[in-house]
């Protein structure tokens, strides 16, 4: 996808980035209205340029407006056609770049009213699983790996990381601190509710092949869970969120903590450090996985710190 940027800035930076945008080749269309923006005061320009060119013109804008109060807003075209660019616009590249990442992990694991009740679900969800049957099973850990937002917060953990942005890494912590906690409550929670109802008991979760899988996991489970954590990498890497969800089903992070909840209500403390031990690996593949692909991009493709 082509890009659209919108900056506003101050009159006397205007013309110094104007020239400079005018020279690179990936912008396509480059429009100036002077002494349009009222917040912040001065000039906007909207640019049209290729998605290989994106941090090329944030570190043009950086340079020429630092010290100075402006306004960067970014968004993707459907569609962007120059006859003389017709190559260049095929070739052109799929990446996000960091303030889109940040701001989009941000977005999608900030600890917030939504984030808590997505994770509680999730945690319910994955403990009905934990005592379903292999085809409602299933569904359920699908819809629990799908549901909880719990991919993100660490993903931001491991890109704060890697960009030295401590601030990011402080609200990924956070975040994963305060969601996987409610998680494990809510998972512990919905088997007791359907203990008392009837609905299940103990011997379902210690008979259940899945909590044998997560005890005891292969190898091969081991390297569907580090496919999975790189391919979330670099779905968020790539800007390809849609597909998100195929990797955080390759994940067992969301039912191995639903595990340590159930393990601590049946009265196991062994098998809730089984799970946890199981959590953890996943939480260690997931900011590995990250900061791997992070670390890459930005030694490759990005070469720049984003702008805040």
């Amino acid at each position: 996808m082509h890009r659209t940027f919108q900056v506003h800035l101050p009159a006397d930076r205007t013309s110094a980035l104007v020239r400079d945008l005018n020279a690179l080749d990936d912008v396509i269309g480059l429009a100036l209205f002077t002494g349009d923006s009222e917040k912040p005061k001065g000039d906007m320009l909207t640019i049209h340029l290729l998605n290989t060119g994106a941090d090329d013109v944030l570190r043009s804008i950086q340079h020429h407006c630092q010290g100075t109060r402006y306004l960067v807003t970014t968004a993707m075209n459907d569609s962007l056609v120059e006859t003389s660019k017709t190559e260049q616009l095929e070739n052109d590249v799929d990446e996000a770049i960091w303030e889109e990442m940040e701001t989009g992990l941000r977005h999608h694991g900030r600890v917030s009213t939504n984030f808590v009740a997505l994770m509680a679900l999730g945690g319910v969800l994955a403990s009905i699983g934990l005592v379903s049957d292999p085809a409602p099973q299933a569904m359920a850990f699908v819809a629990a790996a799908v549901i909880a937002p719990g991919f993100e917060p660490l993903a931001k953990i491991a890109l704060g990381t890697v960009l030295g942005q401590w601030p990011v890494v402080k609200r990924g912590l956070w975040s994963s601190l305060v969601g996987y906690a409610v998680l494990i409550a809510a998972a512990a929670l919905g088997f007791w509710i359907m203990q008392q109802f009837g609905a299940t008991s103990p011997d379902k979760f210690l008979q259940n092949p899945e909590v044998k899988s997560l005890s005891s996991p292969t190898a091969k489970e081991i390297m569907l869970s580090i496919c999975g954590t790189l391919a979330g990498a670099l779905i968020v890497a790539s800007f390809r969120k849609s597909v998100i969800a195929g990797a955080l089903i390759a994940m067992v992070i969301i039912h191995a903590g639903a595990m340590i909840g159930v393990a601590l209500v049946i009265g196991r403390p062994d098998l809730a450090l089984e799970g946890a031990e199981r959590f953890g690996l996943d939480i260690v593949l997931i900011l590995a996985s990250c900061s791997l692909v992070f670390f890459l991009k930005q030694q490759f493709f990005h070469k720049r710190k984003p702008i805040v």
